[in-house]
């Protein structure tokens, strides 16, 4: 994400200009953020486990989309572009275009250089703000490694790792479950993988 200097916009600005805007922005507090293009590994994890989930989704309650879908957190103000977000029930927008998502029940990130340290703390401390959203997915680039926050009853994170080709990463709060073999089909990891399989629950610590 990238900033791009402006003057002070509202939302309705904001989303004036974004609805017209070939490429996408963020925005946060009268400001909008370019946002990069994905390299192709980024593209392939993230298509291969939209493609995944949404599979074994189909025909039930629960909607699959990709970074097109803008979602908005209204206690914050942040609109963003998450990589994947499953929706279970009816999707509630913030008005009639219908363009911007109001109630994820599932976001998922797949981490860059250049993000990971906005995905895993900025983002998180925001998208905690839903009550609507169950759990929070980092995916590792360079290596086979899922991260899994879910949300507990006292409100509290609970993290597991996912952490070998020969594992298979399964959401909490949707009946989906895919081989990290699969996200990671085509993908020319570059470090050494870890061979810890699918870890242990532990509370999460505050980013």
């Amino acid at each position: 994400m990238s900033t791009a200097p402006s003057q002070f916009l509202t939302p309705e600005q904001y989303l004036a200009i974004e609805r017209k805007a070939a490429t996408r922005s963020e925005y946060f507090r009268g400001e909008m953020f370019a946002m990069s293009g994905a390299r192709w590994r980024h593209n392939l994890i993230k298509d291969n486990f939209a493609g995944e989930t949404r599979s074994q989704l189909k025909n039930g309650p629960c909607r699959v989309v990709t970074s097109d879908q803008r979602v908005k957190i209204p206690a914050t103000g942040l609109y963003t572009y998450p990589d994947i977000v499953v929706v279970c029930g009816e999707p509630q927008f913030e008005d009639r275009t219908l363009d911007t998502l109001l109630n994820p029940t599932v976001i998922v990130e797949v981490l860059s250089e250049s993000t990971e340290n906005y995905d895993r703390v900025t983002k998180f401390k925001h998208y905690r703000q839903l009550a609507s959203v169950r759990e929070y997915v980092l995916v590792s680039q360079d290596q086979a490694l899922l991260e899994r926050y879910t949300r507990q009853p006292d409100d509290n994170w609970l993290i597991r790792f996912f952490s070998d080709l020969t594992a298979t990463f399964e959401f909490c709060s949707i009946p989906v479950s895919v081989p990290l073999s699969e996200i990671y089909s085509g993908v020319r990891l570059d470090q050494a993988e870890a061979t810890g399989g699918a870890g242990n629950d532990r509370p999460a610590t505050e980013p």
